[in-house]
């Protein structure tokens, strides 16, 4: 017979966890199904080891151009296996705490690692790490099994040692010259970092621009910056072909607007995007219907088309980023113990973008507001106009400011030192409502980024 409890959960992840947690402090009987390692893909091989690759690389920087600041400096000697190290040691602290919030500060909670996979509606058979196998049913079920690589129809790919960004992470030397199949924000990170570390690098995009969500002038100017940096790009490429030769140097051919490209380099990452892990839960046997691409198919409350079975974080499509995997949580926790119901198809969408400087996006881009006929001015102000960022010498960038015809911000793309951080300064200014004269007569600390709030809309204008 089935064990039988309140909540299965199939997935460690951003929105599994606290969910996990709150459940059983509600006294529901919870069984959380792990079958790699606890904390999903945060935790795991996305944001904690790879802000902190970016920091050892921001350092490296700092060090190399310090004769900009009258320090006299060295070439920085990269220990990347101690690099690496650190990041190893922080994720497993990250793993460690996770273990015991599960497992000792909350009761309630059973942590099973293995393998699940429907059975039924309500059922799922866990296959256990050490090869047993125990049935489980439960009237609430989240899927919050997240995503890994995808993989593209590449001649030659299965042929090579290519990496993933999990991959990528557990490298114990610095590649010589690393070519990147993507220019999404996931390559041009880890494109930036390993520039920093002393690696060449060239990143090869099929579009004729990078950041497929953000307006031309703004992937120019983060093109500009890593450009400037190093880093070679081609755009406009149709990836063809890969090869390794007998020293081990890879080879990839590309057809490009100006005619076929040979890349030659030392390895090769495929930052292609992502495809859900949907395809081994046996979904067909509970009758959860996925999308074309395998994404589960749910509503404004998460829920999938079998009642009580819920789809949370990545792996029922849309924007992929920890927040709103945890959002999701907070979704199905309000609207499950304490009867609030907020739909998660209508909520802001901030994120950021790590490279140094910062790319901090919420809100409509100009393109978005285009299509949706939406009546807007714009504000522009380069970076080297703030104050702070002359006195600390990061002038790159750019911000960019939306306005709605009552005068509040419909959207921000801040590509900046500290961003992000920026970045949600303008969210909160949304959530608030406030309108832009407001804005430009407040009383800001000097000197911050933030007084760049004060100046932005005096060369606010219709777009072109």
């Amino acid at each position: 017979m089935p064990t039988s409890y309140d909540v299965l959960i199939i997935g460690s992840g951003q929105a599994g966890n606290p969910l996990a947690t709150a459940m059983a402090d509600a006294g529901r009987r919870v069984a959380l199904v792990e079958e790699n390692h606890l904390g999903g893909s945060c935790i795991n091989y996305g944001c904690s080891p790879t802000k902190s690759l970016l920091a050892a690389a921001e350092r490296a920087h700092q060090m190399r151009t310090a004769a900009d600041y009258g320090i006299r400096s060295r070439e920085p000697e990269i220990d990347f296996r101690a690099v690496i190290a650190r990041k190893d040691a922080l994720v497993q602290h990250s793993r460690d705490g996770i273990h015991s919030n599960l497992t000792r500060e909350h009761s309630g909670i059973t942590v099973l690692r293995g393998h699940a996979a429907f059975t039924g509606k309500h059922t799922m058979r866990i296959t256990l790490a050490e090869g047993d196998e125990v049935e489980i049913e439960a009237p609430l079920i989240f899927l919050n099994t997240g995503t890994r690589a995808a993989v593209p129809e590449l001649t030659g790919l299965d042929t090579v040692p290519y990496l993933t960004t999990t991959g990528l992470l557990d490298l114990q030397e610095l590649p010589e010259h690393l070519l990147i199949l993507g220019g999404g924000y996931i390559g041009l990170e880890f494109g930036q970092m390993f520039r920093r570390f002393g690696s060449r690098v060239t990143i090869v995009e099929s579009g004729m621009h990078l950041l497929e969500r953000e307006d031309d002038d703004v992937c120019a100017a983060m093109q500009a910056m890593l450009e400037a940096e190093g880093i070679g790009f081609v755009l406009g490429a149709e990836a063809r072909r890969v090869s390794e030769n007998a020293a081990g140097q890879l080879t990839m051919s590309a057809h490009t607007p100006t005619g076929e490209r040979r890349l030659h380099g030392s390895h090769l990452l495929v930052a292609t995007g992502r495809t859900p892990n949907s395809d081994r839960l046996d979904l067909s046997k509970a009758g959860i219907k996925t999308d074309e691409k395998g994404y589960i198919e749910v509503n404004g409350s998460l829920q999938t088309n079998v009642r009580g079975v819920y789809a949370l974080g990545d792996v029922h499509g849309g924007p992929q980023f920890t927040h709103l995997s945890y959002d999701d949580y907070r979704v199905v926790r309000d609207a499950i113990l304490h009867g609030k119901r907020r739909s998660a198809k209508q909520r802001p969408l901030p994120y950021t973008v790590f490279t140094e400087p910062q790319l901090g996006r919420i809100g409509l881009s100009e393109d978005q507001a285009r299509e949706q006929n939406i009546p807007y001015r714009v504000a522009t102000m380069p970076v080297r106009t703030i104050g702070r960022a002359r006195e600390t010498g990061r002038t790159t960038g750019f911000w960019k400011v939306l306005v709605d015809q009552q005068d509040r911000i419909l959207g921000a793309a801040i590509f900046c030192a500290e961003g992000g951080e920026l970045m949600t300064m303008f969210q909160l200014i949304m959530l608030g409502k406030l309108t832009y004269p407001q804005l430009q007569n407040m009383i800001i600390a000097h000197p911050t980024w933030a007084e760049g709030i004060n100046n932005v809309f005096t060369k606010l204008r219709k777009p072109a």
